[in-house]
């Protein structure tokens, strides 16, 4: 297949372009920037110039594809709620180049979207147009295209990781080292779900070549680590404390992210191991949070 690839540079989105290539599929992989042209060409793609602020140039890429995975998002995770509804401007934009076609569209969301209620695992078949969390933008802009005719299907991810980035996990470290103490809020027994890059990716590729319109996948190898395990690592890598903060100071403590970090947000794959034969063999989040190498900051 010749499919389209937003985020074709990003954490993710490079390790799913050799692993499409090695399946024999063509990648045109969108980027912003000269470097991140050259870096697709040396890959063995053909790189597309484009943004997610110009739907247009989106619409463009979708239509010339035989199926698009999109993994593009902004990160800045201090206006998630606006980039949030951005990405769901840019899954209709995407979708509208589809409609009407069998051809797959692959969003990404989290693993959050499939959350229940409180201290159950997110499930694959659970999808609340109601839950609070402001990812669900993504899953109900989905939702609208998979209505329209569009063959929609949902990966949700959770901390993907690897010994240099660890999803929310890094802002976590990086908050460590400024405030000089590795915190984590009451007893933190609370879990975050996890896997290795090189895992998902290959799950992405599974997902695109198997998927079927309106299926949900969760790239989970861990259905939930201790986030106080996670503090005591980090603080051991930065050479800090480790303590407990009560609830009440998280946002002081944490700023953006003490919306997260007292979350239980275990998730299972069960069914997505079924489905698309996934077995990850990576290693786990602790493993790399072990081996990174904390002096270093990008």
């Amino acid at each position: 297949m010749r499919i389209f690839l937003t985020g074709a540079t990003g954490f993710i989105g490079s390790r799913i372009v050799p692993e499409l290539l090695a399946a024999g599929h063509q990648v045109v992989g969108m980027t912003r920037s000269e470097a991140g042209a050259k870096a697709l060409v040396a890959a063995g793609a053909e790189p597309y110039f484009g943004l997610l602020e110009d739907l247009d140039s989106l619409r463009r890429g979708a239509a010339d594809a035989d199926a698009v995975i999109h993994t593009a998002f902004d990160h800045d995770f201090a206006h998630f709620v606006a980039n949030c509804d951005k990405d769901a401007r840019v899954i209709k934009a995407l979708g509208s180049a589809l409609a009407g076609s069998s051809r797959p569209l692959l969003l990404t969301s989290g693993t959050g979207a499939g959350s229940s209620a409180a201290g159950q695992p997110a499930m694959e078949d659970v999808f609340n147009p109601e839950h609070p969390n402001p990812r669900m933008a993504t899953e109900l802009a989905g939702a609208e295209m998979l209505a329209a005719g569009v063959a929609v299907s949902v990966m949700r991810l959770p901390q993907v990781h690897d010994t240099v980035r660890q999803g929310l996990v890094s802002p976590l470290i990086e908050i460590a080292r400024e405030k000089g103490v590795s915190a984590y809020v009451g007893e933190g027994l609370n879990r975050w779900p996890a896997a290795h890059v090189l895992d998902v990716a290959r799950l992405y590729r599974l997902a695109i070549e198997k998927c079927k319109p309106g299926e949900r996948y969760h790239a989970v190898d861990e259905e939930g680590v201790c986030v106080r395990d996670i503090a005591q690592v980090i603080g051991a890598g930065l050479d800090v404390p480790v303590k407990s903060i009560d609830a009440s100071e998280a946002p002081d403590h944490f700023g953006w992210l003490g919306g997260f970090v007292g979350l239980d947000l275990s998730a299972s794959s069960a069914w997505t191991r079924r489905v698309l034969d996934w077995h990850p063999t990576g290693p786990s989040l602790m493993d790399d949070l072990k081996h990174m190498d904390y002096s270093r900051r990008d």
